[in-house]
């Protein structure tokens, strides 16, 4: 699911505090579609949350002129607090609504506890679903069905100090081995700053170095997976990015509690000389004391000129199973999720647009924007598509591993393994 300081606070419900899903439901598939009446609509609240409510707002007066009848409550919901609303809806359709906002790590825990609506069929014959980008579909997939239409989807990049590269005589680097030594020599001829600023915490900092060496958080399909966090090249990745911390770099006693809004905030402060960050950072960063003193490129790969793999974040629209508009739920999730309604949530809130071809044009209207979408086009990653996986995130199971390495607990291959034995608990626990 979603985050950052501009908050997408959604952005980051969605990459770093994803939701429990509730445990049990008696959420039962209406057999009504009435065609009129007051349909409710969730969607998450924002810091800053006008300019999303303006766009919203707009969306529904057309809605409404359209059929005639029908009213539409929007109420806007706090990301931290989704978890308890979500799971009296479940249990209590009466008090559901009939459209949510949920945060794409969500989706496979939603599906399982019978929340969700299978739009499959209505999805497929939207014309505007062809130009989706194929991993912001896969977040709203579970075993090869759809429960939702994608709503933004956010990704990391490097950001890093043009000023203190100049000043050093410094290239971008190329690869991850030239990311690191490149940061080393940063510490080592400013003290001060941290060459590139990492986080224990950050574990969607940390994944692009495992997908990069060619390591997965697991493998399988559907209902049935297996964690490959301890496979020997997850092992290579998780020693690439731990090797980070340190006093030439990002001293361990300051950097491993590190999460990813730390880091940004201390490349905002001027702190360090490069960071991973989202593009939904940019507004804290342009906040910050390096405004006009920074750029951003694609985080790099293992082999010079290629990308990292990052983890798409970002959130989706869907229509509850319980609904008794299913119709007209539908069409409205297509209206909020519309490449007219996207774009001009982008001109208003910096959410990336999940269609590829809108993507493109927001790229060329705004520059900052581009490394993340070459981000997006080099091909992105995602969680395991379990009801497990918000067990797995809220247990912190990966944090932890990350930080007995970074504390020396732990070599890399015994913290793996205890990982991965944790995560294949909880795929077992989740059937």
């Amino acid at each position: 699911m979603k985050l950052a300081p501009r908050l997408p606070a959604l952005l980051l419900a969605a990459l770093v505090i994803t939701a429990c899903a509730p445990q049990t439901s008696d959420n039962a598939s209406s057999d009504k579609d009435e065609e009129t009446g007051t349909l409710r609509v969730w969607l998450f609240q924002e810091v800053g949350n006008k300019p999303k409510e303006k766009v919203v707002d707009s969306v529904v007066t057309a809605f409404e002129k359209a059929h005639k009848g029908t009213e539409v409550d929007v109420e806007y919901i706090p990301v931290e607090t989704r978890a308890q609303r979500v799971k009296a809806a479940f249990n209590d359709p009466k008090s559901a609504p009939d459209v949510m906002e949920y945060g794409n790590t969500d989706t496979a825990g939603y599906v399982k506890d019978g929340g969700l609506l299978d739009v499959t069929k209505e999805f497929g014959d939207w014309n505007e679903a062809k130009d989706t980008d194929p991993t912001a579909k896969q977040s709203v997939t579970v075993d090869g069905k759809l429960y939702g239409a994608p709503f933004y989807v956010g990704v990391r990049a490097l950001y890093y100090r043009t000023d203190v590269f100049e000043d050093l005589g410094l290239k971008l680097p190329k690869t991850m081995a030239e990311l690191a030594s490149t940061a080393r020599e940063i510490r080592a001829a400013r003290p001060d700053l941290y060459g590139l600023v990492v986080g224990g915490a950050y574990m969607y900092g940390a994944m692009p170095f495992v997908w990069a060496n060619g390591g997965e958080l697991a493998t399988g399909k559907g209902g049935s997976y297996a964690s490959a966090i301890d496979s020997a090249a997850a092992q290579k990745g998780i020693k690439a990015y731990t090797s980070l911390f340190g006093d030439d770099n990002c001293p361990a006693p300051k950097c491993a509690g590190m999460g990813g809004n730390d880091t940004i905030t201390a490349f905002a402060a001027g702190k360090a000389a490069m960071a991973i960050g989202g593009d939904f950072s940019h507004t804290a960063v342009e906040a910050g004391k390096v405004k006009g003193k920074y750029e951003v490129v694609p985080l790099p790969g293992v082999s010079p000129g290629s990308i990292a793999p990052a983890f798409a974040g970002g959130n989706n629209i869907g229509v509850l199973q319980s609904t008794s508009h299913r119709t007209l739920a539908v069409d409205l999730m297509e209206q909020l999720a519309s490449k007219k309604t996207q774009t001009e949530l982008f001109d208003a809130m910096g959410f990336l647009p999940t269609f590829g071809d809108v993507r493109q044009q927001v790229a060329a209207k705004e520059p900052f924007v581009k490394p993340f979408v070459q981000t997006l086009s080099a091909g992105t990653k995602f969680v395991p598509a379990s009801p497990a996986w918000s067990q797995i995130d809220s247990s912190l199971v990966l944090p932890t591993m990350f930080q007995e390495v970074i504390s020396g607990k732990k070599d890399v291959a015994a913290a793996s393994k205890d990982a991965a034995t944790k995560m294949n608990d909880a795929f077992g626990s989740a059937g």
